[in-house]
């Protein structure tokens, strides 16, 4: 008998085929958290290139896995995780930290955006830094923020020396400071640059992709 499946389950049986395998699980619950190049995630999870490669192609045609061009060195591509393609997914690991940094290039918008919405969010302290701070906040990041109810009207950027602390968990939310800051444990949230395109639009679509990593990652993090 033939059955014409809807286009929905045929994606639906993709996701649980490519999750079927222990290798492309770990990438997963790697990535939830945060973005990672295709060398660190291989490197983490004790896999060769070749054998990540093909992995990665299996998630990325399931719709489980996208790529990204780096800000900061173009040579690099950076995986996320489509989120919109797994149901009820919550973060799997449990971190501890005295306070949570977001730290991106300039701290005039992506940083503070970030910090805003996880002190809306959680409980655990947070700030923002930047590896080169700007003058000051972003007018468009004041004003997206007002838009969605928060306030960045008392908020300077500060310098990421002057502010990180041995317990923080420091979250880089741009490439470019990914790749400045010196290797350390902390996550990775490869955010487009809004104030490169500089529109209302390009900075509302920041906040979003924040919110929605804020909302996966809050639940995550208590205080030691």
């Amino acid at each position: 008998m033939s059955t014409d499946w809807s286009s929905e389950l045929v994606a639906r049986a993709r996701v649980h085929a490519a999750l079927g395998e222990p290798a492309r699980l770990a990438i997963v619950d790697r990535l939830v958290l945060g973005d990672a190049s295709p060398s660190e995630v291989g490197a983490e999870l004790g896999l060769p290139s070749n054998l990540l490669a093909h992995h990665v192609k299996l998630l990325e045609q399931a719709g489980l896995v996208e790529r990204s061009r780096s800000e900061g060195d173009a040579r690099r591509t950076y995986l996320r995780l489509r989120t919109a393609a797994l149901t009820g997914l919550v973060p799997s690991g449990v971190r501890q930290a005295r306070r949570v940094v977001f730290v991106c290039s300039r701290n005039s918008a992506r940083s503070q955006l970030a910090a805003a919405l996880w002190a809306a969010r959680s409980t655990v302290p947070t700030t923002s830094a930047g590896t080169r701070p700007a003058e000051q906040v972003h007018p468009l990041a004041v004003a997206t923020a007002s838009a969605h109810g928060l306030s960045l009207a008392r908020s300077r950027p500060q310098h990421v020396e002057q502010v990180v602390g041995p317990d923080d968990l420091v979250v880089a939310v741009c490439d470019n400071a990914h790749e400045e800051l010196d290797p350390a444990d902390r996550l990775h949230w490869s955010v487009p640059d809004p104030a490169r395109t500089g529109t209302e639009e390009a900075f509302d679509s920041a906040f979003q992709d924040l919110a929605d990593r804020v909302e996966r990652l809050a639940p995550a993090v208590h205080v030691p």
